[in-house]
């Protein structure tokens, strides 16, 4: 743990009006779709953008860009495309749009909202980022429209209530969709809670940045957590492609990292394959070498996280591996993995 990790410092706080319960998603569906493509933590990757809007349109998928779409994008012309062309769909502010969207700055730095593990270096640089990025805002215009996004978003996917958030389901900047949180034996006492409030069957969100997904058998119901960890990252070591959450009545015709079947509706971790080179030129003409992206980002760009897919889906470890992106394991339906005493 960091000595100067100040839950109440810039980067750390919460600011409270991040704050909602788990009973803003117990109303009735703000829209429905056939398949739908949750795609978190774009960072202005406009390559990944490009791929992304490509594999919805192949099947005429609904694409919610649920926070953080905004980050790398400094340069105002990236900035004002990504952000028109995200608009063209549904989306949602994460911390990055809503700290931009702000007219007065309550101190929040970049709200991540970070965890004391998160190192202080880490969290001043980030901070550093936002300021950059907010004086783009300011020149490109469209604050005001940043800010009137909504924080949530429920969507009927057949017979699923699908709650979109960016953080978890209690905050636009939480922590609880982690791994590290998920796998605590004390999580799904909480989470039958949740369940009871929300009427949800699964939640999808990203503010983590790394990829996770459980199911859990509560006595309400069974419910899904499934964070994509970021569709404009690496999330895997040693790898160069993004995620994205596909909801749909059918399954994919991509073959997923992992999949969970529920209701009849497909719950799947999808590869996002973007032209990586390309990002990269674009990455280094914004944030060069030596700049505070580049010293937090770079190293993850070009070679990964410290993160395997096993620990985003455990269920990889009881089947026949993981190879080149893609689970080796057979259609998972109504998986089961805790159960509430």
């Amino acid at each position: 743990m960091d000595d100067l990790a100040d839950r109440g410092a810039p980067g750390r706080l919460c600011p409270f009006d991040y704050h909602y319960g788990a009973a803003t998603f117990n109303r009735k569906a703000d829209l429905e779709a056939t398949t739908l493509y949750v795609v978190g933590g774009l960072y202005g990757n406009r390559p990944a953008l490009d791929a992304v809007e490509l594999m919805a349109s192949l099947e005429r998928a609904s694409l919610i860009f649920n926070g953080d779409f905004h980050w790398f994008d400094r340069n105002g012309a990236i900035f004002s495309q990504v952000d028109w062309r995200v608009r063209r769909h549904h989306a949602l502010r994460g911390n990055v749009e809503t700290e931009l969207g702000r007219v007065h700055d309550l101190g929040a730095g970049c709200g991540c909202a970070y965890p004391p593990e998160v190192t202080q270096q880490t969290v001043n640089r980030s901070n550093a980022i936002m300021r950059d990025l907010r004086h783009t805002a300011e020149r490109r215009g469209g604050q005001a429209a940043l800010a009137d996004l909504p924080m949530t978003l429920v969507v009927k996917v057949g017979r699923l209530r699908v709650g979109v958030v960016h953080g978890d389901c209690e905050s636009l900047a939480g922590w609880r969709f982690s791994a590290a949180v998920l796998d605590r034996a004390e999580t799904p006492i909480w989470l039958e809670q949740v369940r009871r409030q929300s009427r949800i069957d699964v939640f999808a969100s990203s503010h983590t940045c790394l990829p996770v997904m459980r199911s859990f058998a509560l006595q309400s119901g069974p419910l899904v957590v499934a964070n994509n960890g970021a569709a404009g990252l690496p999330n895997f070591a040693r790898t160069t492609y993004g995620i994205v959450t596909r909801i749909g009545t059918r399954p994919s015709r991509r073959r997923p990292l992992h999949q969970v079947k529920l209701h009849g509706a497909y719950i799947e971790a999808i590869r996002l394959d973007y032209d990586y080179l390309h990002w990269h030129k674009e990455f280094l003409s914004q944030w060069p070498s030596g700049s505070e992206a580049w010293l937090s980002y770079w190293e993850r760009i070009v070679d990964g996280p410290n993160y395997s897919p096993t620990q985003a889906y455990p269920e990889l470890e009881r089947h026949s591996g993981f190879v080149d992106g893609a689970s080796e394991i057979p259609l998972i339906s109504d998986i089961r993995i805790t159960r509430v005493p």
